[in-house]
């Protein structure tokens, strides 16, 4: 193994820890934790969260475990990116507030499965595009994107629809990028 890949691999290696402290000090720090949630009640978080799939498809494409795991640290960071807004739409706050709540609530069957189901995700759209499989790729962006809004609508009812503008925009343009990545091929 040459040292370029080497060094890749190391850089992949600790972004991978640094989330992984970042995801414990999230749900182990209650100070943190509403930090953050203040933030992400900044409606640019819930628009720049989905564009951070672009920058790991490319990292897959070029087979880079330094830009996976970089890409996913700053997904999981950008909820906290941006300052808390004066004001926020109230159905976003009731959102935030389920959310929050949920999160904080304690290990389940149903976190256990959302956890693999999230894991599981980042691996599928890894290993699609690191074995080119375009349409497998596209497969799970889209259904990832609608059983997000339906389940996010089944748990918390309208104020799911807060979350529906920048969930699609995000969709629409991965599904770009996947296509002029595609292209590229």
């Amino acid at each position: 193994m040459d040292k370029s890949r080497k060094f890749d691999i190391a850089i992949g290696i600790l972004f991978g820890i640094m989330t992984i402290i970042l995801i414990y000090l999230f749900f182990s720090n209650n100070i943190f934790f509403m930090w953050a949630f203040q933030r992400h009640r900044n409606i640019l978080s819930w628009y720049i969260r989905p564009l951070f799939i672009i920058p790991i498809i490319w990292s897959a494409y070029k087979k880079r475990v330094s830009g996976i795991s970089i890409s996913i640290f700053g997904l999981f960071t950008s909820m906290f990116w941006f300052p808390k807004p004066n004001i926020t739409n109230p159905e976003i706050v009731k959102f935030l507030n389920f959310e929050a709540n949920y999160l904080k609530s304690g290990w389940t069957i149903d976190k256990i499965v959302l956890l693999f189901t999230v894991i599981i995700f980042f691996v599928f759209i890894i290993v699609s595009t690191w074995t080119k499989n375009w349409k497998l790729l596209l497969l799970i962006l889209i259904a990832t994107a609608i059983l997000k809004i339906f389940n996010s609508y089944l748990l918390t009812g309208k104020s799911a629809l807060s979350m529906l503008k920048p969930a699609v925009a995000g969709l629409i343009i991965c599904v770009i990028a996947v296509f002029v990545l595609k292209k590229k091929n």
